[in-house]
């Protein structure tokens, strides 16, 4: 298993086992950061990773590695990043898990044995020789393969002077074992079954936790297995063969019906249908062709594709998915740090009091027996007559055990872990924690007009005939002069002519006159195309008969062109940005949400108008340049505070993501724009901003309701501890319920974020 480094200092993943909580992680990163030479330390307990990066002259990979066991915690593996393998969180976790279920047998089986034996040594007939045989039995429940990882993490935390919770574990079970050898030589009662009981659902928990927090992270792992295996390449005249690491960017690539693209690439040959609900969670194939950008893991429904290597082993796609999410489950929530606060207070607090509990029962027994007898009426495990020493151990174990703060570590990241799957499987990456929190104060949702609310590329939407003039005549004289241009307005007019069965004809003295409009020779007929100054100056008659049209298509912020026949206006073809379906449903649901809808564009005044009274956005301001976007997005938040979110997909909304508390960036969008943002859709589909703020408040609800149980259940337990009514054994399997009870609830996650959704 292991693997460790000696390469150059630089980025290396420790994988820790045993880092199972936010407490321990804290003391992993502080006994790291204790070193000469290092630069960052951030740690992931979802994946019980701890990434670490290192100046030129700081420790390797060796003495990252005895610095995390100094702290009393056992490292699995040590790679660098470059050596980093997606495979072996799944490794790691198995075996993890596989240790956990041998641990739990060992120290589960003389555990049994030992109860089998209490019970009718205590309430029928004396066994001879009972002490013996039970000191026997929970040897290697509390020394040796059961609990001994325990007590070598409890050492080498507290020489190195932290404190984490295996140390609790490790004076819960202890000395009852110790003490209870006194009855070899003293008659007192025996508590060497209480420290293998501890032990045992000690472990029973760790066993549950890894098992439930393995379930929790199960999305990444699926998409760690979706992708394919081997690629089919052409080489030297021949498809051969080969596996996925073996790829190199411009590799072809033959993909065959029912095949899984290999990895991310460009269609040079062949069209098809592909299902890419892998990425989008988008059930309906998507039609690719030519020039078509494909993603690694899709499936290839019915055509045969050949197809351009682009991206390669960590940089596609679904390598980026999943170090999104990694970053999402290892992220933290501003709430978290009152966590962080009270669970690095909290081990030694707990000490103090259990010592103090002990003392107080060793001096002043007779003054809390009362408590004792009230609490018999209702407790079958409280004795008032027990010896005061008995009284004294039974309350110091019982706060250790107890007050363990596992279940405070787990509120947040469980439900990180959870919230981050749900959004991973319906295209939604929220890669910032930070983001979870600010979303459910979000008062503005700021767009970017093209490409997130429009489709980003122009498109036929109307034409306008003139009498005596048909549509098809009128659309074959403006495509056939169009086809001859590449400008984004002649290409739509072209395509919105075929899709209308207008085949563009021939046209000769094909001329540009720039912005303003072009011009040929079509089956002997002058034509000119443009706006109404070049046609005026060019004397074409029949403009005012056009003018109420041409008016209100300008009106509805359309481009629109008037077509001209050998000097006389034949109509009016108007393109357009069109709005992607989802837009008006998307912006309805926004303000259904109680959020006022700002879409900032660089497009003119009229245009914007258009587009904002067609989708319902409440307030518009046009005419701004991409670096006014950040200035325009600070007044939003001087006059609405810290509550501004946007949403954009191109390389111009990149700072202005930054600036606003909640960057989105639509995935189909630039590459910078998604590294420059908190939540990124993968559909590129506005409705998913609505299903992010949705999912981030509901899991933001999970983390202050397992951080609200998880405190309040140590505060009440904790006195009722030390007061002597609660006996140990009740407060080891109390401490595991609580524990679980947080991970269950993160896991209804799914559940709650289905039920809010509009």
């Amino acid at each position: 298993m292991m693997d460790t480094s000696t390469a150059k200092p630089g980025v290396y993943e420790l994988t820790v086992p045993g880092m199972g909580s936010d407490h321990c992680a804290g003391i992993v990163s502080k006994t790291l950061n204790r070193l000469d030479g290092i630069e960052g330390v951030t740690t992931n307990i979802a994946n019980h990773k701890v990434h670490v990066t290192t100046r030129a002259d700081g420790p390797d990979g060796d003495a990252l590695k005895r610095a995390v066991e100094g702290a009393g915690y056992d490292v699995a593996r040590v790679t660098t990043q470059a050596d980093a393998n997606p495979d072996h969180q799944a490794e790691d976790e198995e075996q993890y898990l596989k240790q956990a279920v041998r641990r739990l047998w060992i120290a589960a089986v003389p555990t049994t044995l030992i109860m089998l034996l209490m019970m009718p040594h205590m309430f029928w007939q004396p066994i001879p020789g009972y002490l013996a045989i039970v000191a026997v039995l929970a040897f290697p429940v509390v020394f040796l393969y059961g609990g001994a990882a325990t007590h070598k993490a409890s050492w080498r935390s507290l020489k190195n002077g932290t404190f984490n919770m295996d140390v609790l574990i490790s004076m819960g079970s202890l000395p009852p074992f110790i003490i209870g050898l006194v009855g070899f030589v003293y008659p007192m009662t025996s508590f060497i079954e209480m420290a293998a009981t501890i032990m045992t659902f000690h472990l029973v928990g760790r066993y549950l936790e890894a098992k439930a927090k393995g379930k929790a992270s199960q999305a990444i792992r699926r998409l760690l297995t979706l992708g394919a295996k081997t690629a089919r390449v052409e080489r030297d005249g021949e498809e051969i063969e080969i596996l996925i690491k073996e790829l190199v960017p411009g590799d072809i690539m033959v993909v065959r019906p029912g095949d899984k693209v290999p990895t991310d690439g460009e269609v040079v040959d062949g069209e098809s249908h592909l299902d890419e609900s892998i990425a989008t969670g988008e059930s309906i194939p998507v039609y690719k062709s030519e020039g078509d950008t494909v993603i690694g893991a899709t499936i290839n429904k019915e055509g045969r594709l050949r197809v351009k290597a682009t991206r390669v082993g960590g940089d596609t796609f679904l390598a980026q998915v999943v170090k999104l999410i990694d970053e999402a489950q290892g992220s933290r929530v501003p709430i978290q740090e009152f966590a962080d606060r009270m669970t690095g207070r909290f081990v030694p607090l707990v000490l103090i009091i259990a010592l103090g509990s002990l003392l107080v029962w060793l001096f002043a027994a007779d003054s809390l027996r009362p408590i004792l007898e009230w609490g018999a009426g209702f407790l079958p495990w409280v004795d008032p007559a027990a010896a005061t020493p008995v009284l004294a151990i039974l309350a110091a174990i019982a706060v250790l055990v107890i007050a363990c703060p596992c279940a405070l570590g787990l509120a947040t990241p469980t439900a990180l872990m959870v919230g981050s799957g749900i959004g991973a499987e319906r295209g939604i990456l929220i890669r910032s924690g930070e983001a979870i929190q600010t979303f459910k104060d979000i008062k503005v949702m700021v767009l970017d007009k093209t490409g997130t609310i429009t489709r980003g590329e122009p498109k036929l939407t109307e034409t306008v005939a003139a009498s005596g003039v048909s549509e098809t005549e009128l659309l074959e004289l403006a495509a056939a002069v169009e086809n001859a241009s590449e400008h984004p307005i002649a290409r739509a007019i072209v395509d919105g002519a075929r899709e209308r069965g207008v085949k563009p004809g021939e046209v000769s003295g094909f001329r540009s006159t720039g912005a303003r409009g072009v011009s040929g020779v079509v089956l002997g007929q002058s034509v000119l195309i443009g706006n109404r100054l070049l046609l005026e100056e060019n004397e074409v008659t029949g403009l005012d008969a056009l003018d109420k049209d041409l008016h209100e298509l300008e009106g509805k912020g359309r481009t629109a062109v008037i077509v001209a026949r050998d000097g006389q206006a034949c109509g009016i073809v108007a393109v357009a940005d069109t709005l992607k379906d989802e837009s008006v449903a998307a912006i309805k649901a926004m303000h259904a949400h109680g959020l006022h809808v700002v879409m900032i564009t660089g497009d003119n005044e009229r245009a914007a108008n258009a587009v904002a009274r067609e989708v319902g956005i409440d307030e518009v301001r046009a005419g701004v340049l991409p670096e006014g976007k950040v200035d325009a997005i600070r007044e939003l938040q001087k006059t609405y505070g810290n509550h501004v979110a946007m949403v954009g997909d191109g390389i111009n909304d990149a700072p202005a993501l930054k600036q606003a508390n909640v960057g989105i960036a639509i995935g189909a969008g630039a590459d910078v724009a998604i590294e420059a943002a908190d939540v990124t859709l993968v559909r590129g589909e506005l409705s998913g901003v609505v299903d992010a703020m949705v999912l981030s408040r509901a899991t933001f609800r999970k983390i202050v309701e397992n951080l609200l149980w998880a405190s309040g259940y140590n505060a009440a337990a904790i006195p009722i501890a030390a007061a002597g009514l609660l006996h140990p054994m009740i407060g080891v399997v109390a401490m595991t319920a609580s524990s679980l009870s947080v991970i269950g609830n993160s896991m209804l996650l799914r559940r709650r974020y289905e039920r809010t959704r509009i």
